[in-house]
């Protein structure tokens, strides 16, 4: 179930909470939701340049190897941390959360994709899905607000649970990624869909490290995409902006 308490509740409301929070995850993580997610690409442009992917199986190792072991983990683990610091109101947390979440970035085009996205996914929440304690949370930080914070900020304020928020914005980051690479390689609609089955294994095993993973726990190991992201910024021709 997506929503859980402690207090008796008639299964009515229960369902009607339920829904509420399904309805805002579909809503905001959704590729129509204008944050601006279709401009970047997160270095798989310059991947698919260089030869290192080039159909769907090598996307899909590509794409499971930043999930386990790159910027797939990191971001779920910080929309984790984000979400806690906001539901108990420890706006000092949140604040160092955010803080270490931007030096996270590995290269300037990522972090202005991250932040350009976290910024349009506050603004958006306060003009159309704004919510009691968001001013204060988003003003108790030094930092711009990086996506996965952003949007763990956001769900915890709207009473939407963690477990489905992070499984949810672990899908739509992957299915971003498809989306980028099929017109890239490119990749038929199909092909795409089984790069998503493929990758459901993955996307469920980095959301149940996140939510037992600390701070110090955090690290990643894909170099190669990392060095992708750093590239394409000197990229000859370019579709994406990262």
């Amino acid at each position: 179930m997506l929503m859980t308490t402690n207090e008796p509740v008639s299964a009515c409301d229960l369902a009607e909470r339920e829904a509420a929070a399904l309805y805002r995850l579909m809503t905001w993580l959704s590729p129509a939701f204008p944050v601006g997610g279709f401009s970047y690409s997160s270095g798989l442009e310059w991947a698919v340049e260089a030869g290192d992917i080039t159909d769907a199986a090598t996307l899909a190792d590509w794409l499971d190897a930043m999930l386990r072991d790159g910027s797939g983990f990191c971001d779920a683990t910080f929309l984790v941390h984000a979400h806690r610091a906001t539901e108990v109101g420890e706006g000092d947390t949140l604040s160092d959360i955010a803080e270490l979440a931007a030096a996270f970035v590995p290269s300037r085009e990522r972090q202005l994709e991250t932040t350009s996205q976290g910024r349009a996914f506050i603004d958006i929440a306060r003009a159309a899905w704004d919510a009691d304690g968001l001013d204060a949370m988003v003003a108790a930080c030094r930092t711009p607000l990086v996506y996965p914070v952003a949007v763990g900020v956001v769900a915890a304020v709207h009473g939407v649970p963690l477990v489905p928020t992070l499984h949810a914005f672990l899908h739509a980051l992957v299915s971003n990624w498809i989306s980028a690479a099929s017109r890239l390689v490119p990749l038929g609609q199909t092909d795409s869909q089984r790069v998503l089955v493929r990758l459901e294994a993955a996307v469920a095993a980095t959301a149940n490290r996140a939510l037992n993973a600390t701070l110090d726990d955090l690290g990643g190991a894909t170099f190669r995409a990392d060095l992708a992201s750093l590239r394409h910024e000197t990229q000859y021709t370019r579709l994406f902006r990262s």
